[in-house]
């Protein structure tokens, strides 16, 4: 059984907007790694719309980009992505696969399924997959900017607390740091 690894970025102040991180060369490498590292990749509706509408314009060459942030769109471009959603049924990007489960008994199938792990990168899902206990590593790249703006990590709250153990923390250049915690168990 594969690892379920939460991996997002996030601010000082906890807002995971897309817009608030910095996106240079090495924080896309850095993600490049830790989705080379996993088997496939797991994201909510709203997630995967949103990579939907521009990744794949970036793997296909639709659309300048340095190499680092290409390098990452043909790879995510070949990637299994997994989408859970009630509200959406067909998934037509390449390698794009519905959870249409049970979120528990999806969830779990799919880390069976997936010895080299599976890469959560949605906030929303990642709180209600927390809740049913499925989360196993965290890996967040904490930026050095207080947004002042939600949405924030775990909105939604949790049920109890997380002990969480640290396995490391890299600063990179940028100021922003890469921080691996497992859960306690």
């Amino acid at each position: 059984m594969g690892l379920l690894t939460f991996s997002l970025n996030v601010t000082l102040d906890g807002c995971v907007d897309h817009q608030e991180g910095i996106a240079d060369d090495e924080t896309h490498a850095l993600f490049t790694r830790l989705m080379d590292e996993g088997g496939a990749m797991l994201w909510g509706r709203i997630t995967y719309e949103m990579m939907e509408s521009y990744w794949p314009a970036v793997a296909r060459g639709d659309v300048e980009a340095p190499p680092a942030i290409r390098e990452w769109a043909v790879k995510l471009e070949a990637k299994p992505k997994y989408v859970v959603s009630s509200t959406r049924k067909g998934f037509p990007w390449t390698n794009s696969h519905h959870i249409a489960d049970d979120l528990r008994t999806g969830v779990q199938r799919l880390k069976d399924a997936t010895p080299s792990g599976v890469l959560l990168g949605s906030g929303k899902l990642a709180n209600e997959l927390d809740r049913l206990d499925l989360i196993d590593e965290y890996k967040l790249l904490v930026h050095p900017r207080i947004a002042g703006h939600g949405p924030t990590l775990y909105q939604g709250g949790l049920p109890s607390t997380r002990r969480l153990e640290l396995v490391s923390a890299k600063p990179l250049r940028n100021g922003a740091v890469a921080m691996h915690y497992r859960r306690e168990r």
